[in-house]
Order: C-alpha cells, then sequence, then structure tokens
C-alpha cells in the first residue's frame, strides 16, 4: 500500500523540528508498541544525527510481551538510544520515563533544565503520554491522527521541558508493507486508506502467526486456508451480507480491522526485527529497480525528442 498523506501542518512540523533540534537536549520518539518498526519515523533519524533519543513503544498493552522484549533489546543495541515500553492504562510506566530522561544526560546536573523534543506518527498516543508527564491536559487527544497542529512547550517538572510537535508521517511511505500495518493500527485517515486492502494484509498474517485468536474471536470450526476465506465467514457470521447471500467484503474487513484495534484479538505485534531486516533490503532494492527504470524511459523520451526534432529539420530541408 503506497501512502501519499502529507497534510499541510505535517511539512510546517517537518520544517519546525529541523530548526529546533539544534537547540534540544533529548529526543524522545513514541512509536507503536505493535509495529515499532512501522511507526519509526526515519526523518526523525535522519535529522537527530547524534543527539540522545528515548524511544517509548506505547499501548504496549496490545502488543506481544514477548516480542515487545525483543523489540527493547534491538533498539537499546543502538548508540545513544533507550528504549521503555509504556501504556495509558499503566500510568505508573509513563512517570518513570522522566527520572530516566536526567539519567540520560548526567552532564545536566542538577538546576539546569532538560530540553527535549517529543514526537511520534499520528494516532501513537504521545498526547495522553505529555498531559500524563505533565499532570495535567496540556495536549489534545483523540482517536482521529493528526490532532495535534502545532508546537508547544511543556513545562513537565524535575527540570524537564518537552517541545510537543505535530504528529509527522513521512511524506511517502517506501515501504509497501508498513503502509499497511499503518492502515491496520489507526495512524492513517480512512480517507487516505482502504479497509480492504488492510484487512486482507492482516488477515494473511494472523492466519500465520495467531491462526487460534481468528478461530476463538468468530467461532470458526477450522481455520481459513487463505485471508479471503476468512473475510468471507467472518462476513457470514456477522451478517454482512448483500443481495442473493454475497458477503459484502468492505463492511467485513472494517469490522475486522475495527476489533484488531481496539485489541479483541489479544495482544499482538505485527512486526519483528527479523521482518525489518528482509523488507529494508526489499524496499531498497524495489526502489532502485523504479530508479533504473525512471532513468531508462527519460532515455527514451530524450532520444524520442531527436528524433521528431531530426524528423522536423529534415522536412523543413525539403
Amino acid at each position: 500500500m503506497q501512502i501519499q498523506w502529507f497534510p499541510g501542518h505535517m511539512h510546517k512540523a517537518r520544517v519546525q523540528i529541523k530548526e529546533t533540534l539544534p537547540k534540544v537536549d533529548l529526543v524522545i520518539e513514541v512509536l507503536d508498541a505493535r509495529i515499532p518498526y512501522s511507526s519509526e519515523n526515519p526523518m526523525l533519524a535522519e535529522l537527530r544525527g547524534d543527539k540522545p533519543c528515548l524511544k517509548i513503544l506505547n499501548k504496549a498493552d496490545l502488543a506481544d510481551p514477548e516480542l515487545v522484549k525483543v523489540w527493547l533489546k534491538f533498539f537499546e543495541q543502538q548508540k545513544g538510544i533507550k528504549a521503555r515500553p509504556t501504556s495509558t492504562e499503566d500510568r505508573g510506566s509513563i512517570r518513570q520515563l522522566t527520572p530516566l530522561m536526567s539519567q540520560m544526560l548526567p552532564e545536566k546536573g542538577e538546576g539546569k533544565t532538560i530540553t527535549t523534543m517529543i514526537a511520534g506518527i499520528p494516532n501513537v498516543g504521545k498526547s495522553t503520554i505529555i498531559n500524563i508527564l505533565a499532570n495535567k491536559k496540556v495536549a489534545k487527544t483523540g482517536n482521529e491522527p493528526a490532532v495535534t497542529k502545532g508546537q508547544q512547550r511543556i513545562n513537565i517538572g524535575d527540570g524537564v521541558t518537552l517541545l510537543d510537535t505535530p504528529g509527522v508521517l513521512w511524506p511517502n511511505v517506501e515501504n509497501i508493507y508498513s503502509g499497511y500495518r499503518l492502515a491496520t493500527i489507526g495512524s492513517i485517515k480512512e480517507t487516505a486508506m482502504d479497509y480492504a486492502d488492510a484487512a486482507f494484509f492482516s488477515a494473511e498474517f494472523m492466519l500465520k502467526h495467531y491462526h487460534a485468536r481468528l478461530v476463538e474471536r468468530y467461532g470458526m470450526e477450522t481455520v481459513p486456508n487463505t485471508a479471503m476465506e476468512f473475510i468471507e465467514e467472518l462476513g457470514r457470521k456477522r451478517g454482512c451480507l448483500r443481495k442473493a447471500g454475497i458477503v459484502d467484503i468492505d463492511r467485513a474487513s472494517k469490522i475486522f480491522v475495527t476489533e484488531l484495534r481496539a485489541g479483541k484479538l489479544g495482544a499482538l505485534t505485527l512486526e519483528t526485527p527479523e521482518m525489518m531486516v528482509l523488507e529494508k533490503a526489499a524496499t531498497i532494492e524495489r526502489i532502485a529497480a523504479k530508479e533504473k527504470e525512471k532513468a531508462a524511459n527519460a532515455k527514451k523520451r530524450k532520444v524520442a525528442f531527436k528524433e521528431k526534432n531530426k524528423a522536423k529539420s529534415r522536412k523543413r530541408n525539403r
């Protein structure tokens, strides 16, 4: 799924982030624990350089606990990065982040202010985390992606100041699998996604890794062989039928994606570090092939243009 959703305020946020980073001591990136790789913003990694980074795997209560541990270990192996799981259902896990910020910057002694910038893709729970850290409502929250529209400075106490930024989704999600996952968890506006696409992708993943949950949740006697079979059976069980008993795929897909987002299929994680390595390689290869094709087409157009001009010149000289 190629995502092309980059509202104007997101472009503005990118500029603000680039301008603000030199004044920041620590970068905090909020990720979705169900898709730590796909919810990571490569633009932010590129812009922050060597600045220390605290990666928060939020919504950990909705993620597979064993895979959360795997991802935490993966991130902590990287230079200058600390990673912690959080959940808005466990406010204590969020409040513990403030002293960690100080620990990450030992050069900032007592009495010195730590300036941090907190960022994350839309609908990852960033604003809720800020409100808990500040112990008051200072950031707008909501289930719709891109609720925060402008940057704000927030004093959360203990000598820490947060610079909040709007949820930034990079201009073009090159990894097609990441696009599907972002759509599945609700980080992309409905107008920029297709429920059926997200449902078929997620169903295929669930059949491979969590098939018992599908059978249990939807009362299926046997495990469907394909995503299509699963969506059709779900549609029949939930009454998503059109004339002549034909399953309404769109309605069935929306039910499945909505329930998956809400955690009704249990705690699950849609990607692993190993998958990330393979997908990165495939994405690089695909982009290279695309660029090669683009260059070849440009060359063809150039040759065709020259031939056309030659033909015109010959015609004039007759």
